[in-house]
């Protein structure tokens, strides 16, 4: 069985990595968890997991003629395996977008719950690349109605494109009832159910700060628990790997938005 779901927002800066991390850990409880950073133009995840000194990532993957198997990039960390993402420019210049479908077919054959750290815009090819092939997209959002705003535009893309949305996540939430007075409003445009409010918290930016997922830095802080609680709401629709991995090497993707 394999779900391929990607962690996206309609800008930076709403914590999508700690998410993506958080759910891959809450996730590993019952499944085999794979975690990719996706972003190659401004990948940050190898920080969050301590991984920046790692000799093989996703980049080395996309450059140059299959020098490195996909195996070499893959590091299993928090109970999950995590593919990070270098954060060399030049390495970024020369990488090759469309080879990420060939290493996202490759893992999907070999995991139960694939989670895709994508960049948080949608402005070129690989960008959008997570997001098409993805069978569906978790959101990331601030409880505003920009930053929703933001996210439906994702959303809109998304579907277009025959991914479907699993559901969508408020973080750094300062006021609960900031949450209370949205959360309506979001529901009457996002297609999947509100997942969960993850208050603002000292603890993610302390786990930053170590290079450690927050679950495993401060797993019973406020936000850890919530992370958590989201987690375990979050409903994996299995496939057959082999179909799925034969879907991604095929897909058409679009230059952009």
């Amino acid at each position: 069985m394999v779900e391929v779901l990607a962690v996206a927002s309609g800008k930076g800066g709403t914590g999508k990595t700690t998410a993506t991390l958080a759910l891959g850990m809450g996730l590993a409880e019952e499944y085999d968890v794979t975690v990719v950073d996706t972003d190659t133009g401004m990948a940050n995840l190898l920080f969050h997991a301590g991984l920046a000194d790692v000799p093989v990532t996703l980049q080395d993957l996309l450059i140059g003629e299959g020098d490195h198997p996909v195996s070499e990039a893959v590091y299993h960390r928090f109970g999950m395996d995590i593919v990070p993402c270098g954060t060399s420019l030049e390495a970024f210049r020369d990488a090759d977008p469309s080879r990420l479908q060939e290493v996202i077919a490759t893992l999907a054959e070999q995991t139960d719950v694939l989670l895709l750290d994508s960049p948080a815009t949608l402005g070129s090819r690989d960008a959008v690349l997570p997001i098409v092939i993805a069978d569906r997209i978790v959101l990331v959002v601030q409880p505003t109605i920009p930053a929703i705003t933001d996210g439906l535009k994702v959303q809109e893309y998304a579907t277009a494109y025959g991914t479907d949305v699993a559901g969508l996540v408020f973080n750094k939430v300062h006021d609960p009832e900031e949450v209370t007075h949205i959360t309506d409003r979001a529901g009457e445009y996002v297609s999947g159910p509100v997942l969960g409010a993850v208050p603002m918290d000292e603890a993610a930016r302390e786990a930053r700060k170590a290079g450690t997922p927050l679950l495993a830095h401060a797993p019973d802080s406020p936000a850890g628990s919530a992370f958590a609680s989201i987690a375990s709401a979050l409903d994996v629709e299995a496939a057959d790997p082999d179909r799925v991995a034969d879907r991604f090497r095929n897909a058409v993707i679009p230059d952009g938005p």
